[in-house]
């Protein structure tokens, strides 16, 4: 199992929400903790580290999600070896949550936002909500937006205008192959390079909370579709 961090509400409740993170690319697991202050105090929130070393791809000190090509495309291999770790991961969490979850949130920042938009749309309806800063939709065979695999899933996509990492035109063509889908998506964009904006938090948070009171309660879901 991927090696994470968790943060537990005081007096947490059945139905909590389950706020899993991802962080970017040459980052650890505690970058994106930095946000739960910020986050519904309500929620369990659960930061795992990518499974690569960041180093040997020239990325810095930490660790990542798999090996850049360019433009929207992973490295297929190590794309699809951390897109089965989080797979694990997800169905394990389970286990390491004192209480019966409510709504699951996904997200992260830039690769970690890419990661959680193809887990969400290799596996349809294991994700109530996906959180993508700065992220892109992958170029990778097993990533497709349509109806199917985005159905029952709400979409959250902040995106900087001058971000020179991550174009923001792959924020363009992503966004659109996902409204194109009938996605429910919520696009935001700032006038920011590539990072997280106060503002952008704020739009996230709030998403989240209507998205949670949205969701409960929850819909009738098929058996084992979410991850355990």
């Amino acid at each position: 199992m991927l090696e994470f961090d968790r943060h537990l509400p005081e007096n947490v409740q059945d139905g909590a929400p389950v706020i899993v993170l991802l962080h970017g690319r040459g980052s650890h697991r505690a970058d994106l903790m930095r946000l739960q202050p910020y986050l519904p105090q309500e929620a369990i929130v659960v930061a795992p580290e990518a499974p690569f070393p960041a180093a040997p791809w020239g990325y810095g000190p930490g660790s990542a999600w798999y090996r850049f090509l360019g433009w929207n495309r992973p490295e297929p291999e190590s794309f699809e070896e951390s897109q089965r770790a989080l797979d694990a991961f997800l169905r394990e969490l389970h286990d390491h949550i004192p209480v019966d979850p409510g709504p699951l949130v996904l997200g992260g920042f830039s690769q970690g936002g890419t990661m959680s938009l193809a887990y969400a749309l290799r596996n349809p309806r294991r994700v109530d909500m996906v959180l993508n800063f700065s992220g892109f939709l992958a170029d990778h065979p097993s990533v497709r937006a349509t109806p199917a695999t985005t159905s029952g899933t709400l979409f959250f996509w902040g995106h900087g205008t001058g971000d020179t990492s991550i174009p923001f035109e792959l924020a363009l063509e992503g966004r659109a192959a996902l409204t194109a889908a009938g996605a429910e998506l919520e696009a935001r964009d700032y006038p920011i390079g590539h990072w997280i904006d106060p503002a952008e938090l704020e739009d996230a948070v709030a998403w989240i909370r209507r998205g949670v009171a949205a969701l409960r309660p929850h819909p009738a879901r098929e058996p084992g579709s979410r991850p355990r």
